[in-house]
């Protein structure tokens, strides 16, 4: 037997626990797995002796600005910073320019996109209420990997763009969706079978609280929190798990900050309803007491919340309710990240940090690596219909390798990264274990920092 690529000697990492084999690969497949060596010579060989073999990280959160804002991030960059940290799928999100709102637009980006992936990559359809429920099942049938609706943002409705601060003097904005119309798209979304994911955050609560806040003369983190509290991602959560109830969708919360949202999705849990959660690293390893000492670089949506929220985050993930840890990849230029925090826009780099994030977790003893590789790897391939594609080393799987050594230190260094623009929280941050060697369908494409290779990332998708 001629292998292309053997990984011996390593740890392999899987939710049900762990064990040294070796992984023989062929035409970008794991074909065998076995604990004594077999017959054959390969084209490449691997020492993982020591080391502990994730199957391949996917991040399902990231905006790369391409097409659109490219001058913050583009997809060239935000994949090879991907692979840079262990990441060999990502989803890529719709908030493009133009958006991915009906199946032209979603193989017109997934060309464009493709030739410049250094690692694999899905592609979300965004919900536009009215202006696109009519494309949704075409948009799943073209291989979206889900949808995503920006609950309680406004609408360009001439160029399909997300306004972020309508002020209703622009007769071209649609208003904020109502309930009623956002109930109908729960009913569109779940006649496709998708996942409908939803970036929680009551509108009209953080306008009003914005208008009071800032009649005072409050601009501290603080005040910030007041304008945007906690309880805006409560109540959506809370009106999303009853459409969800009613309308039979499979509900996903994106980038979860609060203990509150904790609770609301263990209990729906409990009473059987389809909902699932995600959490990021900056509300795992953040809070607000942390803003004094990194000032705007920390501003991002939903807002880092209290050190009581950040310990019921990470006992969620303890106790399965948040299923799924995530970037929330969203970067901005250097200039734009400077000023007060009220002003400046939201966002950080995060696709490259997110698994060193996490490994360092691992080593302060908040997870453990199996359940990491659940976090990381398969839970969010069963969840988006990659399994067992994605997600698990094991036979006919995609050879799909993230390989992380917990023995190796670092410390996190912007002018290191990888992204376009470089802005982060955890500059100077010390972490414990690291991905070393980086294994796309059986290719090599990172080893010790380095990239190797050309662009080599495929469209995946549940159609195959």
């Amino acid at each position: 037997m001629r292998w292309d690529h053997i990984v011996r000697g390593g740890t392999i990492v899987a939710p049900e626990g762990m064990h040294v084999a070796d992984i023989y690969i062929k035409n970008g497949k794991i074909t065998a797995i076995a604990s004594e060596k077999l017959p054959g010579e390969a084209r490449e060989e691997t020492d993982a002796r020591g080391l502990h073999l994730l199957p391949g990280v996917i991040d399902i959160h990231v905006h790369s600005r391409d097409r659109g804002a490219t001058h913050k991030e583009d997809f060239a960059h935000s994949t090879r910073a991907a692979a840079a940290g262990g990441v060999t799928t990502l989803f890529e999100m719709p908030n493009t320019n133009p958006p991915v709102y009906h199946a032209e637009s979603f193989l017109d980006q997934a060309h464009y996109l493709e030739r410049k992936a250094f690692v694999d990559f899905a592609l979300w359809g965004i919900c536009l209420g009215e202006l696109n429920n009519k494309h949704l099942d075409s948009l799943a049938e073209a291989g979206a990997i889900a949808f995503k609706y920006f609950w309680g943002y406004a609408i360009q409705q001439l160029t399909y763009q997300l306004v972020y601060q309508a002020d209703g003097s622009d007769p071209d904005i649609i208003p904020p969706m109502g309930d009623g119309e956002v109930f109908g798209l729960f009913e569109q979304v779940a006649r496709t079978g998708k996942v409908l994911a939803i970036h929680a955050e009551n509108y009209d609560l953080i306008q009003t609280m914005t208008r009071q806040v800032k009649a005072g003369a409050a601009r501290d983190y603080d005040a910030m929190l007041r304008a945007r509290p906690g309880l805006a991602e409560k109540l959506t959560i809370q009106t999303a798990i009853a459409f969800a109830k009613e309308t039979g969708a499979r509900l996903h919360i994106l980038h979860m900050s609060t203990g509150d949202g904790v609770d609301l999705v263990r209990e729906a849990q409990k009473q059987g309803i389809a909902v699932t959660a995600e959490t990021c690293p900056h509300y795992l390893f953040l809070c607000d007491e942390d803003y004094e000492r990194l000032g705007s670089e920390m501003k991002v949506y939903p807002l880092i919340k209290r050190k009581r929220d950040q310990e019921k985050l990470w006992q969620g993930i303890e106790d399965g309710t948040i299923s799924i840890v995530c970037s929330d990849h969203a970067p901005h230029t250097e200039v734009e990240k400077t000023g007060d925090i009220w002003s400046i826009p939201s966002g950080i780099c995060g696709v490259e940090t997110l698994l060193p994030l996490m490994l360092q977790g691992v080593h302060e003893g908040r997870i453990t690596l199996p359940r990491l590789a659940a976090l990381l790897s398969e839970n969010p391939a069963r969840q988006f219909g990659l399994y067992p594609r994605k997600g698990k080393l094991q036979i006919g799987s995609d050879a799909d390798i993230t390989i992380v050594d917990l023995k190796r230190k670092s410390v996190i260094r912007r002018e290191e990264l990888h992204s376009k623009s470089k802005v982060t929280a955890f500059d100077g941050m010390p972490v414990n274990g690291l991905p070393v060697k980086v294994i796309l369908g059986g290719r090599t494409v990172m080893e010790n920092g380095a990239l190797i290779g050309d662009p080599g990332g495929k469209l995946v998708n549940p159609l195959g």
